[in-house]
């Protein structure tokens, strides 16, 4: 199997490293190429302005998602025109009282090309199959509920 890595560079720019006197802002690259700023969650402190890593774990729950769902869809014949999805993390405690994303809820749109039609239910069953297949998905566990609009 493959490996997939980034590279992330963190500086204090801080006198001192002391408890809630520094800085999380840091920046994740991808492909050696893209740089994405990151921070601590608006909550905990961190730069509204930029992403955080709970909003990067429900992106890639989101984009695996819906490549899952696109192959399966490609492989059905099914002419998918446009997909979007809102996805939410959740932050709260787990069983342990210790603070995670609880649940990630995905609220895909697919659009298809005029006239075609599912018979009901059929969205919905490709979605738990999208699901299943995941990487992303297979990774958390039963901490994602998908609400097809």
């Amino acid at each position: 199997m493959s490996d997939l890595s980034i590279q992330l560079h963190w500086q204090r720019a801080e006198p001192v490293l002391q408890t809630g006197q520094y800085s999380n802002a840091h920046t994740v690259q991808f492909n050696g190429t893209y740089d994405v700023q990151v921070d601590a969650a608006p909550d905990w402190g961190g730069d509204p302005g930029n992403t955080n890593p709970e909003q990067a774990l429900a992106s890639a729950l989101s984009s695996c998602h819906m490549m899952t769902f696109l192959a399966l869809a490609a492989k059905a014949g099914w002419p998918v025109a446009g997909y979007h999805d809102h996805a939410v993390a959740h932050l709260g405690k787990n069983p342990c009282g210790q603070m995670s994303v609880t649940r990630i809820d995905l609220h895909p749109v697919v659009r298809f090309d005029t006239g075609f039609d599912l018979p009901d239910g059929e969205l919905e069953t490709m979605h738990d199959r999208a699901h299943r297949y995941c990487f992303i998905a297979n990774t958390l566990a039963d901490s994602v509920e998908i609400n097809v609009l």
